[in-house]
């Protein structure tokens, strides 16, 4: 988790729900005077960039033989200038996806004596700025693009959830990934020009951040609710390596629909489907991330209540 933005909401609904929340902070000072005001948090040290960090918290969750029944991984940088780790990664794949993997990786036994776990990856429809270039995952024989590098991370999420969910479910680990919508007031946008904010309609002219849960501009509160949605849900039960969006499994949309899909008008959802391995459907004439095509799952369940303001 994060210790701002949607990460800061997720671990408070929790928390209120009386689930007991590690979080893990690069900065613990920041991160507990931010948690101030939630009661029974823990705080630990941990840098996603820093593999021995994620070791050292991990090695301490798991010698205190807690099992894990939920690990959301919501912390993220968007649209950075260029940066490398200590070992030359480019910083946005390190910190969005290779850091999560590996914590994944190192807490995989308490996920496993869970009897039951679930593994949230915060992804975005900024998957469609790039596919994973595997040739060259690191920019390095090729121009950096911030939101090529964004997008490329983002899709690498929604790729880990579907693999990991597909390694994982005979072990009880079932895992998702979720686009929160665009909320502006997080930090997350802080090395995108006001210019391009505006242009995107995140804004108003007066610089206020723009509330339409239809275009997917949508609150703090309104973003968190579908990762605590697939962290918790029993809507969710069997099911596990799907999309999700607005406390809901995503429509798969068909390239034909696309504009459509993107001025939000209302698609056919399939909250009632499970997903099985297949073809590969198409947005914006590149592959999509999760490679999926839908099956009806024989008892479909009702859609969730998903915050509205």
């Amino acid at each position: 988790m994060t210790f701002s933005g949607i990460g800061l909401e997720t671990a408070r609904v929790l928390r209120s729900a009386g689930a007991d929340v590690v979080v893990p902070a690069r900065d613990t000072d920041r991160a507990r005077a931010v948690l101030r005001n939630v009661d029974g948090v823990e705080v630990e040290q941990m840098d996603l960039l820093d593999p021995a960090s994620i070791d050292a918290f991990a090695d301490k969750f798991l010698a205190s033989g807690r099992r894990l029944h939920i690990l959301v991984n919501s912390a993220g940088v968007m649209a950075t200038p260029l940066t490398r780790d200590a070992r030359g990664y480019e910083g946005q794949f390190a910190t969005n996806h290779l850091g999560h993997f590996q914590l994944v990786s190192r807490l995989w036994p308490a996920l496993v004596a869970a009897g039951g776990a679930r593994v949230v990856a915060v992804s975005s429809r900024g998957f469609r700025f790039s596919p994973v270039v595997f040739d060259d995952l690191h920019f390095e024989h090729r121009t950096y693009e911030p939101f090529a590098a964004y997008g490329q991370s983002k899709t690498a999420n929604a790729l880990f959830a579907v693999e990991l969910d597909r390694r994982g479910r005979a072990e009880g680990v079932r895992a998702f990934a979720v686009h929160p919508g665009i909320i502006i007031d997080t930090g997350l946008a802080k090395h995108i020009s006001e210019e391009m904010i505006r242009a995107a309609g995140a804004v108003d002219e007066e610089g206020r951040p723009v509330r339409d849960p239809s275009r997917q501009l949508k609150t703090i509160a309104q973003g968190a609710a579908t990762s605590v949605w697939c962290a918790t849900s029993p809507q969710l039960d069997g099911l596990g390596g799907v999309y999700c969006e607005n406390c809901d499994i995503s429509p798969l949309v068909a390239q034909a629909d696309e504009a459509a899909w993107r001025a939000g008008a209302e698609a056919v959802g399939v909250l009632g489907y499970a997903v099985s391995r297949g073809g590969h459907p198409s947005v914006g004439g590149e592959r999509t991330p999760h490679g999926l095509i839908a099956r009806r799952a024989r008892r479909p369940p009702a859609r969730g209540p998903c915050p509205t303001a």
